[in-house]
């Protein structure tokens, strides 16, 4: 059943828990994702990045045909979304696809770029009753594999005007994450989070959520993030699963392994975003 982002986190913040977002490039990690979901009956964003296609992984045209129809015919309800869209076209064709949700991502443009540029897309999402995420801040680089870039952590009270003037249903914050995999444990601020979450009234978005300790993810639930992203280490699961895989002569076996595998991850950060 495909549902908005604002439907689902509002599930989320009625239970004080989060959903878990997380990303599908290919056909196994989408199966593992509505297969876990469904196990657990849980609710689940699944994403399709932009910046994904740059690292030759599957195209929107490609995926979104099978993410709606997988969504659709799930037995939970499923948000599709997609993830750091950074310019308004592209934005668009995701609506016309049928994503129930998009995010746009103008972090790395001015304040007030970011300000116009999310309006629009707030605008434009809404003549499709889709649900519009934004970023203030930065992660560093996006969905980049190892590391990240420099980090510019959001500021509360910017935070605050940005939501106010551009309406939207979910704000991605800067406290203490990184996209990719983590060279050292992240040390995240948890008081700039309070704030944050003090004089804002939507639900906060935690990106790089992959590799963040069970006690952390608690803490940033408890100071109001009601979607969390998770992708790297989810694919990390399935390539080790591959590597101890003792034949790897056929593709459909390495194929099932990893999504066996990424499964199991995918359940594992559900349970803990549900605090199970």
């Amino acid at each position: 059943m495909i549902v908005s982002l604002s439907d689902i986190l509002k599930t989320a913040e009625a239970e004080q828990i989060a959903v878990g977002a997380f990303n599908t490039p290919n056909l196994e990690s989408l199966f593992a994702i509505i297969k876990g979901a469904e196990e657990l009956n849980k609710p689940v964003i699944i994403m399709h990045a932009q910046v994904h296609e740059e690292m030759g992984l599957c195209k929107l045209f490609d995926m979104a045909p099978l993410m709606v129809f997988m969504a659709d015919r799930a037995s939970v309800p499923v948000c599709v979304h997609l993830d750091h869209g950074t310019d308004l076209g592209y934005l668009n064709r995701a609506l016309e696809l049928g994503f129930s949700s998009v995010m746009y991502d103008g972090s790395e443009l001015t304040l007030e770029q970011n300000l116009a540029n999310t309006a629009i897309a707030v605008k434009m999402a809404g003549r499709y009753g889709a649900s519009v995420e934004a970023e203030i801040g930065s992660m560093g680089a996006r969905e980049a594999g190892e590391g990240g870039g420099e980090s510019i952590y959001t500021d509360p009270q910017t935070a605050k005007t940005f939501v106010e003037k551009t309406g939207v249903d979910a704000l991605a914050c800067a406290f203490g994450t990184a996209h990719g995999i983590y060279l050292e444990t992240p040390k995240l601020d948890f008081e700039r989070l309070e704030k944050i979450h003090e004089l804002i009234d939507v639900p906060i978005v935690m990106h790089g959520g992959s590799g963040v300790s069970r006690e952390d993810y608690l803490k940033v639930i408890e100071r109001g993030v009601r979607k969390i992203n998770y992708y790297t280490y989810m694919a990390k699961a399935g390539g080790t699963a591959v590597q101890n895989l003792p034949d790897k002569t056929f593709f459909h076996d390495i194929a099932v392994c990893a999504e066996k595998a990424m499964r199991e991850d995918v359940k594992n950060a559900i349970k803990t975003f549900s605090k199970l």
